[in-house]
């Protein structure tokens, strides 16, 4: 079968169109049509309804287009592992990361792991935790790096890291050696609490915190870094995994900040499998010995 007649195909299918699909491929609507008549002739079925310029795919037609995938997914897979051998590749793992988790030290893992592992091709997908789980269950993922942990049977979550939350606040440049301790209460009532940069724990911490100090100001500020940046602005605090804010804590940018008006949470990193292959186990290994 021709592969090119299949995504001609699949391309009118997702269009309803004959015209539009010859200018989406670069191709002349004749050839289209031609497509078309060949694969409806091969199949022995009727893939299209044609009333004048419209068209729609029949009952048969919208059966076909799954296989249709199908076949042009496990043609383009085989093009990839090829051309991955011929590239010295012998193993490939896909790894999906929760941006928070891609933000710290896993460039640094990363790097380590291919100078030791050349063999094994990394292909990285940064998404949001809560959508981790279904790439690893529908086989986008082999790995999932998440803040959450899975529901589904058919995964397996590990735990990777446990880190404490921290209250963390801009530097005011006071010299710390003699002044006096920055206080929670005093940093809530001078300035907004951006919320949301953690998928697990934001909602209880938030009911905490207006709870204890309802005069608080909040501000959803979904991304970590986005939040680290506001805060050494000088715009807000928040709190965050230790973890994430190493780096600027050792460096003055940001302070960290005691307290004890309630107790505070603490973030994991899961690592989520849905087949527990020598590849996946050796990464995760290889992963474990770090902090993220």
């Amino acid at each position: 079968m021709d592969l090119n007649v299949l995504k001609t195909f699949l391309t009118a299918a997702e269009l309803n169109h004959f015209g539009k699909a010859a200018e989406r491929l670069y191709i002349s609507q004749p050839t289209v049509t031609v497509h078309i008549k060949t694969l409806e002739k091969e199949l022995g079925v009727t893939l299209f309804e044609r009333t004048g310029k419209k068209i729609k795919l029949t009952e048969a037609g919208r059966s076909y287009v799954t296989h249709a995938r199908k076949l042009l997914e496990m043609y383009e897979d085989g093009l990839t592992t090829l051309r991955s051998f011929q590239q010295g590749y012998t193993t490939k793992l896909n790894i999906a990361v929760s941006p928070l988790i891609a933000d710290n030290v896993l460039p640094f893992v990363l790097r380590k792991y291919v100078e030791i592992h050349p063999e094994v091709e990394i292909s990285i997908d940064i998404i949001e935790s809560e959508q981790i789980e279904n790439a690893v269950l529908y086989e986008k993922a082999d790995i999932g790096l998440s803040c959450l942990p899975c529901y589904s049977k058919e995964l397996e979550a590990t735990v990777l890291y446990t880190d404490k939350v921290v209250l963390v606040a801009p530097h005011d440049g006071r010299d710390f050696e003699s002044a006096y301790p920055l206080e929670e209460e005093e940093l809530l009532a001078a300035y907004h609490v951006f919320t949301h940069n953690h998928p697990a724990y934001w909602d209880e911490l938030a009911r905490n915190i207006q709870r204890v100090y309802p005069y608080s100001k909040m501000m959803k500020v979904s991304q970590t870094h986005i939040t680290k940046r506001f805060i050494a602005e000088g715009l807000g605090v928040s709190y965050l995994p230790a973890g994430t804010v190493r780096r600027e804590l050792l460096e003055g940018r940001l302070l960290e900040v005691e307290t004890s008006a309630f107790p505070l949470p603490e973030a994991k990193t899961f690592a989520i499998t849905k087949y527990q292959h020598q590849a996946q186990k050796g990464f995760l290994r290889f992963l474990s010995q770090f902090r993220l």
